[in-house]
């Protein structure tokens, strides 16, 4: 299951982890976000041990997404080394994520 990160340890968890991350910025009325939340969560799984992926409840976690400028959701952010090395915006295939993670391995 994916690891839901806060405005409080987003930085130990994401930043600071030494792997690839994917970082899902959702909300719970988010109808987009609901299609993608089975993808973040399989990806969660296969990629134990490999990269970090976690999410980020925009509204509860209003401090993260003002940082990353997060103006709409679905928003998923792709980390290496501590900074944004991709971004999808919306609701996609989850090849399209796959592919967005394993250009980072």
């Amino acid at each position: 299951m994916a690891l839901a990160v806060t405005d409080a340890n987003f930085d130990e968890i994401v930043l600071n982890s030494g792997k690839p991350a994917m970082v899902d910025f959702w909300a719970e009325w988010c109808g987009p976000c609901r299609l993608i939340a089975p993808f973040v969560e399989q990806m969660s799984d296969e990629y134990k041990g490999k990269a970090i992926i976690v999410k980020v409840d925009v509204d509860s976690n209003p401090g993260i997404a003002a940082r990353f400028g997060i103006r709409n959701i679905p928003t998923v952010l792709f980390f290496k080394d501590g900074k944004v090395a991709d971004k999808q915006v919306g609701a996609v295939p989850k090849n399209n994520l796959v592919a967005k993670l394993e250009a980072l391995l």
